[in-house]
């Protein structure tokens, strides 16, 4: 059975599209990530976006939220408790282990900021496209500006 999908036509076929291509490659041999903590994406607009991070027992000294190259980085690491031989568990259910998420960011999507409430992390996320990128409306002047400029 074939698990990898070669994208060299992709590579081949369209100019400048290489950094598509790319992250489509990175995302089909991405390495398996743990799924604790569960987490949800969500849409509150057009251009804003929240993950929300179960994070029960971590209190916000213990996580550190990095954003870098389009990664966003979530850690958290758990304070070492010294009298931890002291409880007794009959049950234990809740995790208390370090771990790290990682998410790709898509260009120009910055992380606004972020806040806990009720064990739930919350990261604030926007997409802010340079207005060089944004489309603009071309009039049309009647004669040619370059007409002048001949060499």
């Amino acid at each position: 059975m074939r698990t990898s999908t070669d994208f060299s036509p992709l590579y081949r076929s369209f100019i400048g599209f290489d950094h598509l291509a790319s992250l489509m490659d990175k995302a089909a041999r991405n390495e398996k990530q743990s799924s604790y903590p569960p987490y949800n994406i969500e849409s509150l607009a057009e251009d804003k976006y929240r993950i929300t991070m179960a994070v029960a027992g971590f209190a916000e000294e213990e996580l550190d939220i990095e954003s870098k190259q389009n990664n966003l980085i979530v850690t958290g690491t758990k304070a070492t408790v010294e009298n931890k031989s002291e409880r007794k568990f009959l049950h234990q259910g809740i995790a208390e282990r370090n771990f790290e998420r990682k998410f790709q960011l898509g260009d120009h999507v910055k992380v606004v900021g972020a806040y806990m409430e009720n064990g739930l992390l919350h990261i604030d996320l926007e997409r802010e496209i340079p207005e060089a990128l944004k489309p603009r409306k071309i009039s049309i002047n009647g004669k040619s500006l370059l007409e002048g400029e001949k060499a």
